[in-house]
C-alpha cells in the first residue's frame, strides 16, 4: 500500500459541480491499494497517518504534533494510479487491487481510522468517481509512505521504530541528566592492555 500525505491548510473533493467533502487544516491522504495488500498493511498506514508529527506545538516548535494531537482533520482519497507501473511511456495498473475488492478494503481502512480517532474529523471522496481534488499544501509538506511487504520488513521496521523511540527518550531527558549519568561511569584507560592475546595497545606510540 502506498500513501501520499500532504499537510494542508484546506482541501476538498468535487464531483461534477458538487463538492462532496472538504476539510480545514490537517492532512490530505492519497491512498493506492495494491493486489498484495493485507490488513497488516492497512493497520500500519492508519497508525502512521494519525501519528506522523507534521505540525507545530503550542510554542511554535515544528515537527512536534500529530493530526490527532492538534484535533485537525483528515481527507482520504482513493487513488489506484499510485500503483502504476510504466511500460515504456504507457501506465499499467495491474498492480492495483481490482475495484470490486478495493472498495470494501478501502472502506474498512476509513472505519479503522475513524475508530482510532474522531469519526467526524475523517472525510473521504467518492470511490471510483471522477473527482477534482483541490489541495492547498501547507509548507509545502509532502510525505510518501509505503507499507511493509513481508514479515522480514515488519520485523526490521519494528526494530527501527524502537531505536527511534529510544533516541527520542534520550533527547527528552536533556543534556544535564545525560551528563550526570555519564559522570558516574569510569572512563577506560586508553593505554591499558585488555589482556587479550596480541593486544599491543600499551606499545602504541602516543
Amino acid at each position: 500500500m502506498k500513501a501520499i500525505i500532504q499537510r494542508v491548510t484546506k482541501a476538498s473533493v468535487t464531483v461534477g459541480d458538487q463538492e462532496v467533502s472538504s476539510i480545514g487544516r490537517g492532512l490530505c491522504v492519497l491512498l493506492g491499494i495494491s493486489v498484495e495488500d493485507t490488513q497488516k498493511d492497512a493497520d500500519y498506514l492508519v497508525r502512521k497517518i494519525l501519528n506522523l508529527r507534521l505540525f507545530e506545538d503550542e510554542n511554535g516548535r515544528t515537527w512536534s504534533k500529530s493530526v490527532m494531537d492538534r484535533d485537525f482533520e483528515v481527507l482520504c482519497v482513493s487513488q489506484f494510479t499510485l500503483q502504476c507501473v510504466l511500460k515504456g511511456n504507457k501506465p499499467d495498473f495491474h498492480a492495483a487491487m481490482p475495484a470490486e475488492l478495493a472498495e470494501p478494503f478501502y472502506n474498512s481502512i476509513l472505519e479503522n481510522m475513524r475508530s482510532s480517532y474522531k469519526p467526524e474529523l475523517i472525510k473521504d471522496g467518492t470511490f471510483g468517481g471522477s473527482m477534482q481534488v483541490h489541495i492547498q499544501n501547507d509548507g509545502p509538506v509532502t510525505i510518501e509512505l509505503r507499507s511493509p511487504t513481508g514479515p522480514s520488513d515488519l520485523k526490521q521496521l519494528s526494530k527501527q521504530e524502537k531505536q527511534q523511540q529510544r533516541k527520542e527518550k534520550t533527547r527528552s531527558k536533556g543534556p544535564s541528566e545525560c551528563r550526570e549519568r555519564g559522570a558516574g561511569r569510569s572512563r577506560p584507560d586508553p593505554n591499558a592492555s585488555s589482556g587479550a592475546d596480541g593486544d599491543v595497545s600499551s606499545e602504541r606510540e602516543p
